[in-house]
């Protein structure tokens, strides 16, 4: 399963675990924070939340280097 960045109103974004295939026409990603706790997020098929990057690459010092380069790689680095 892959992990993602979920919006969140106290931390900007929160990490999360998804649980469950997402399948084309879903409504919900089934997802589960870093806390434990199991959350059905509403999405739109056409704005999925990003993915996050590998935890090898946290820290990393050129951010070229990230798999993913959007807002919460680069806030989370």
């Amino acid at each position: 399963y892959n992990r993602v960045w979920i919006p969140d109103n106290e931390e900007v974004w929160q990490s999360a675990e998804i649980t469950k295939n997402y399948k084309t026409g879903d409504f919900f990603l089934h997802v589960q924070l870093e806390d434990g706790t199991e959350l059905n997020y509403p999405v739109d098929p056409a704005a999925l939340p990003p993915l996050r990057n590998p935890d090898i690459l946290v820290g990393e010092n050129d951010l070229t280097a990230l798999s993913y380069l959007h807002e919460p790689a680069v806030l989370h680095n």
